[in-house]
């Protein structure tokens, strides 16, 4: 056989392999699809704007999964649309970040964003072994909590590879006290007697999810929603710094015997591209229209790994951690709330 027949055997056999794996994702993909457009529809129902869309998809998911027992066929689709999917849906998350945010707060609320984050995180670390919890979910606990919500929950499982029970464990519990907070906060502003701008910056430094900041402000006070939406942006910023430092100290212990810190450090391939979405979004000019169509795209994306994470989570493997999770989320929440008040009222933010 000549060499040039020899290539082009072996190229048509990779062609033949991609064509091959390429279309044992498609029923996988397609289910988590089909559960994406039912998520969509049941947040447009009356009462369900409030809902996380995440936590919709994911909750249909995991009802469908242990009521169904999937196909083995459409495993390799979904662990696509739960892995691979998740990421691209991250580097689209970039178009949301605006280095500028952290300028319009001010240099003491950029001071007072890296304080309640930082404490945050390691008292939630501290709790969550106080607990006896597995590193890998107090992890996706204190970034959601800490940072914003769901989207930082994805992220951050993204680099710790925690199992799809804890990543739907703390999605939901992250969410629940979101909501908690939206609830509770207009009332708590009334009785303290908070200013627009003391509880519009509140809000943003302290609840996690975006559209409870925005619900809870508008309840208390229409000013004060502009500067919850901005401190709630800025808290963005520090996604991928803790996704970094995540991905580095997250790997095995033994792996990293013997090496420099320097060579330990490992940087997801996706970061790197969603700072590059987040330095367009902040200094290129992208025309609103085209802005806000990859928003709804990355929404679209996030959506369905959600769903697809669902459809891997299993009832049973989530009523073996217990109840301590829900304890961690609501210690971690009633910190930054606290902790955020607490300088929001002796600082003057300047505004």
């Amino acid at each position: 056989m000549k060499s040039t027949d020899i290539k082009h055997f072996t190229l048509e056999s990779r062609n033949s392999d991609d064509w091959l794996k390429a279309k044992r994702i498609i029923p996988g993909i397609a289910l988590s699809l089909a559960i994406s457009g039912i998520t969509y529809w049941f947040q447009s129902r009356p009462g369900m704007g409030m809902v996380s869309i995440s936590s919709i998809a994911i909750g249909l998911g995991i009802i469908l999964g242990n009521l169904v027992k999937i196909p083995k066929s459409f495993q390799p689709g979904i662990k696509f649309s739960a892995k691979e999917i998740l990421k691209l849906a991250i580097i689209m998350l970039g178009f949301k970040l605006n280095f500028h945010d952290a300028i319009e707060i001010g240099h003491l609320g950029v001071g007072i964003t890296f304080v309640t984050i930082g404490s945050t995180f390691l008292f939630s670390h501290w709790s969550g072994s106080k607990l006896g919890l597995n590193r890998r979910l107090i992890q996706l606990i204190a970034a959601g909590t800490s940072i914003c919500g769901t989207s930082a929950v994805v992220a951050t499982n993204a680099v710790v590879n925690a199992s799809d029970e804890d990543t739907a464990y703390s999605i939901t519990t992250v969410t629940l006290f979101s909501i908690l907070a939206m609830l509770v906060y207009p009332i708590i502003g009334g009785i303290l007697h908070l200013s627009t701008t003391e509880f519009g910056f509140w809000c943003g430094f302290s609840i996690q999810q975006t559209a409870h900041v925005i619900a809870a402000s508008l309840n208390y006070d229409v000013m004060s929603a502009d500067l919850a939406t901005i401190s709630k942006l800025s808290r963005v910023i520090y996604l991928a710094p803790i996704v970094l430092l995540l991905g580095t100290f997250s790997s095995p212990k033994g792996s990293s015997q013997g090496k420099s810190l320097l060579s330990r450090i490992t940087i997801p391939w996706f970061v790197p591209l969603f700072l590059v979405m987040s330095l367009i979004n902040t200094y290129l000019p992208v025309a609103p229209g085209i802005k806000q169509a990859l928003v709804q795209f990355d929404g679209f994306l996030f959506v369905i790994a959600m769903a697809a994470m669902g459809l891997e989570t299993k009832l049973a493997a989530i009523a073996t951690t217990g109840i301590k999770p829900f304890y961690l989320a609501g210690l971690s929440w009633i910190f930054i709330a606290t902790l955020s008040l607490v300088l929001v009222k002796t600082f003057t933010m300047g505004v």
